[in-house]
């Protein structure tokens, strides 16, 4: 059955990644996944947190947010310490991106991964993370250029999506609408080499089964693999 904007259950909404859309980042990136929008930006500092220093290893993190008219009624800016929500996005999307670099040899410097909302129709943070790979991947890029490093200190690529059942159906990639009424919702996070970096699933309104959660990660990997392909032609213009 055809989904709300048209789609088969198993199809990505079309996604679009602007390289370099931020002039004075080192790197940066917008990425679009049908209505959601996400600007991720790379910038990086030779130091790192003090609880590294002397270690001789990089730290990668990331800031997420998003703008007031993102959403459909205006959203509060967040003023003082950041919500929970938005401490649990950023931190996934820090974890993603260092899982698969080689922090060693990117040697004692932090890059910061901002991204913020521009518009949200579900899949933030999986937007958030796919876009942000670019922008990393350019920023370390310019590094080798520079003479600074010997190679793009990264071990793989890493993209995300969602997926979720809706009226007893498993979805791809959901939208707000769809996101709202889903039954599972699973973010899924994984590595060209085929290997989940995470894996985050909710049954909202009860519990499901192996067979059902096979189903889910299955999807999940076929756009995944999509996005990956996507990221590859993007950065291959560097």
């Amino acid at each position: 059955m055809p989904r709300i904007d048209g789609r088969m259950p198993n199809v990505m909404r079309p996604v679009r990644i602007e390289l370099g859309a931020q002039e004075f980042a080192e790197g940066s990136a917008l990425i679009e996944v049908g209505k959601t929008r996400v600007l991720c930006a790379a910038s990086i500092e030779e130091k790192v947190p003090q609880f590294m220093r002397g270690m001789g290893r990089g730290w990668i993190t990331a800031e997420y947010g998003m703008l007031p008219r993102s959403t459909l009624s205006r959203t509060s800016r967040e003023r003082g310490s950041a919500s929970g929500r938005t401490m649990e996005i950023q931190r996934l999307v820090g974890r993603s991106l260092r899982a698969i670099a080689d922090l060693p040899s990117l040697g004692e410097r932090t890059v910061t991964l901002d991204c913020d909302v521009l518009q949200a129709d579900g899949g933030t943070r999986t937007a958030a993370i796919t876009g942000a790979y670019v922008a990393l991947y350019q920023a370390l890029a310019r590094l080798v250029r520079r003479g600074v490093l010997q190679r793009v200190p990264l071990q793989a690529a890493v993209a995300a999506t969602s997926v979720g059942i809706v009226d007893g159906e498993v979805l791809l990639d959901l939208c707000y609408e769809e996101d709202a009424k889903a039954e599972v919702d699973f973010n899924v996070v994984m590595s060209d080499k085929g290997e989940f970096v995470e894996v985050q699933g909710t049954a909202e309104t009860k519990p499901f089964t192996r067979e059902t959660m096979d189903s889910l990660l299955a999807s999940a990997g076929d756009g995944i693999r999509q996005l990956l392909q996507l990221q590859r032609t993007t950065v291959a213009a560097l």
